[in-house]
């Protein structure tokens, strides 16, 4: 199906949405069949989750579905619907929660909203979640997938179809609610190494050559977005990342034992996935930092193409990947000053 590209903001540039053939099919797919459990979409932070649900929105109305999107991070929503007391409504109380910082509050209105939507047009619906779960937190997390899922199954009218879609980067959300049978949850990688080439070059002026970029980012982009920001500083990004992860501390509160694991884990993260590196590997996905990486070889299970099988030069284990190697080189920042 040929569609057109949104635009996007990055690091104050106007860029063209790039790659994830494969993502964007398999939301073609959804749209002529429907999703009969919500997809709930997980991966490192900043690898285009939200670009791809921007673009998975024009599809889906090309599709001819009513889609009501909303990001409480972002503070952005859409409800590109056609019937305007609905939508006006939508908005006048999206703002109203804004105003007064109820960022959690969106989540549930977006909900509400497609509910009202179902009763009035009994058409094609789609309802996007993105990066709402740290604002509402673990639990209630598990119990949106599940009011989801009973919007699907126990709608209040009739509908001819819907695609329910929720995408986060936080792992604690992720393992609650895979604890129950609410949801499909499908990882997503970073971008493919073409894909992230076509997002450099629309980066304008002088910078480094893309083999050294490719390295440094692991083909995420949102990390490439704060090195073009910070002027291609690598040192002041790992700090920012030190910094944010509050990875100090972090690391003050390891064991000798931990600090030694973690160390072999700069070089081989596969170490984790042991009985003496369980503990230690989830308290790095709480904090964003790795994460594990489910079978590769069935293409279903994930949304564009998994990492590489094993390429440890960017932290990518069989089993266990750092989520850029910048994280990964933050991490060994952190841990060299407590040896």
């Amino acid at each position: 199906m040929v569609f057109s590209r949104v635009k996007l903001r990055f690091g104050g540039l106007e860029v063209e949405f790039v790659d994830r053939d494969l993502a964007l099919g398999l939301v073609g797919d959804w749209a002529r069949r429907g999703t009969g459990f919500p997809k709930v979409v997980y991966g490192p932070e900043g690898c285009g989750k939200t670009a791809w649900l921007r673009q998975s929105v024009e599809l889906l109305k090309d599709y001819g579905f009513e889609v009501v999107y909303v990001n409480p991070i972002n503070r952005e929503f859409l409800a590109e619907v056609n019937i305007t007391d609905l939508r006006e409504d939508f908005l006048r109380l999206v703002k109203e929660a804004i105003s007064q910082n109820a960022l959690g509050r969106l989540a549930w209105l977006a909900f509400d909203f497609v509910k009202e939507l179902i009763r009035a047009t009994r058409g094609r619906i789609a309802v996007i979640v993105d990066d709402a779960f740290q604002v509402i937190g673990v639990k209630e997390s598990a119990l949106y997938v599940k009011a989801l899922l009973n919007l699907i199954e126990y709608p209040p009218g009739h509908y001819e179809k819907i695609v329910a879609v929720a995408a986060t980067s936080e792992g604690l959300s992720r393992r609650e609610i895979g604890r129950h049978l609410w949801s499909d949850i499908m990882p997503m990688w970073n971008m493919s190494r073409k894909g992230f080439e076509e997002l450099y070059e629309q980066i304008p002026g002088g910078k480094p050559n893309v083999d050294d970029v490719w390295r440094i980012t692991g083909g995420n982009p949102r990390i490439l977005e704060r090195l073009y920001e910070d002027g291609w500083n690598v040192d002041k990004v790992i700090k920012s990342l030190i910094e944010e992860k509050g990875l100090r501390t972090f690391m003050a509160s390891l064991s000798a034992g931990d600090r030694d694991l973690l160390m072999k884990a700069l070089d081989d993260p596969d170490v984790l996935m042991s009985r003496e590196g369980i503990p230690l590997l989830n308290r790095l996905i709480e904090l964003n930092l790795a994460l594990d990486i489910p079978e590769r070889k069935d293409q279903d299970l994930w949304v564009d193409n998994p990492p590489p099988e094993r390429d440890l030069e960017l932290g990518i284990g069989r089993y266990v990947a750092w989520q850029t190697p910048l994280h990964r080189e933050a991490v060994r920042r952190a841990l060299e000053v407590l040896r």
